[in-house]
């Protein structure tokens, strides 16, 4: 059987029992409409904000990974160019000493020398600044996957010691004709070396290509988990503000259910 009462308003207290998770749902709603975000606080999902934030640190990583190798590339055009040059170099030296080496030459054997040993020069200079004046290792951090986030490899030297041709000359025609096979040989040494240089390049091109499928692949993996689904949220938006008015509403009337216990008194 029912009771009136003054003292416990059993209705109001439920009311605002109700009103109280109401409220609470609709502010959570409200966050996430306006941040776009379905975790915002930890309680929102302790693990999921975990596996995210896993994701997201994984995404800097890359992006990381990819201005490293970005930066490897420009270092390696710097090689390239200069080795393209040094080239060049070598086949002026190859001309300058097959002009020499005819015996029945006009040429000015001591003239033709002076500019070759000037080449000679031109080369190592080129290959320091270049940093092609000795041997060296070249690597680049991509991504932290073990030994496998790292592309890298060796650049041989390509000074005028590493191609043998540093104590050539040309000043006779018998020099001049073993400069120009020992020249041959150089050439061959600087193709491995530009190969050497090509292959690093090629590398770190496929590695920028795939660290970025994988930032998108990590970025959606991370939005599947931390967004907020916007259709879901502004539908739960409307279900809280309807709630929220009515739960108004019913705490009104709880309220004016106990005032029309004192009409009882009269």
């Amino acid at each position: 059987m029912a009771s009136f009462s003054v003292v416990s308003n059993i209705s109001a207290a439920n009311a605002q029992a109700n009103l109280t998770v109401t409220n609470m749902g609709l502010q959570k709603a409200l966050q996430r409409v306006s941040s776009g975000f379905r975790i915002n606080t930890s309680g929102d999902d302790a693990a999921g904000l975990a596996v995210a934030n896993s994701y997201r640190s994984q995404q800097a990583v890359l992006n990381q990974g990819i201005r490293n190798a970005n930066d490897g590339l420009s270092t390696l055009q710097i090689k390239d160019g200069a080795l393209n040059n040094i080239a060049t170099l070598l086949d002026r030296m190859s001309v300058l000493a097959t002009q020499s080496a005819s015996a029945a030459s006009a040429a000015d054997r001591t003239t033709l020398d002076a500019e070759f040993q000037d080449v000679l020069l031109e080369i190592d200079r080129e290959a320091g600044v270049a940093g092609l004046d000795a041997a060296q290792g070249f690597s680049v951090f991509v991504s932290n996957d073990g030994a496998n986030g790292v592309v890298g490899g060796s650049i041989g030297a390509v000074d005028t010691t590493t191609l043998a041709v540093g104590a050539l000359s040309i000043d006779t025609a018998a020099n001049a004709a073993t400069a120009v096979s020992t020249i041959a040989t150089a050439v061959t040494t600087l193709g491995t070396t530009q190969g050497q240089v090509g292959t690093l390049q090629n590398r770190l091109s496929y590695a920028v290509s795939l660290a970025a499928q994988q930032v998108v692949s990590f970025k959606a993996a991370e939005s599947r988990i931390r967004d907020a689904n916007m259709a879901e949220e502004s539908a739960n938006l409307t279900r809280y503000n309807i709630l929220t008015q009515s739960g108004i509403a019913a705490l009104a009337q709880a309220n004016q259910a106990s005032g029309n216990v004192l009409a009882l008194l009269r």
